[in-house]
């Protein structure tokens, strides 16, 4: 009982046990306990509807032949870099 008072006030968790039901399946406790969570628990919810439109649209772009190419400009490449030297200077 102590594990299900645990998860209903437990956001982390859920989002592991609701990622991990999309990738897999999730025991009969690990199912309740989600369940009872997200009875009382909006932002979960949403959290849910999200997980799967992410996992649904990564899944046609896997699957589609031509794939998108992604490339940086120059002007973000050169502010990240002069960042990442700030931090590093930091130390």
């Amino acid at each position: 009982m102590n594990n299900l008072i645990n998860v209903i006030y437990n956001c982390r968790k859920a989002t592991y046990l609701i990622d991990k039901r999309l990738i897999s399946k999730i025991t009969f406790r690990e199912s309740v306990e989600l369940r009872v969570h997200l009875v009382g628990c909006s932002f979960c919810r949403l959290y849910v509807g999200q997980s799967q439109k992410i996992n649904q649209m990564i899944s046609q772009m896997l699957k589609t032949d031509k794939k998108p190419e992604f490339k940086l400009g120059d002007d973000f490449k050169a502010a990240l870099q002069a960042q990442i030297e700030d931090e590093l200077n930091k130390k």
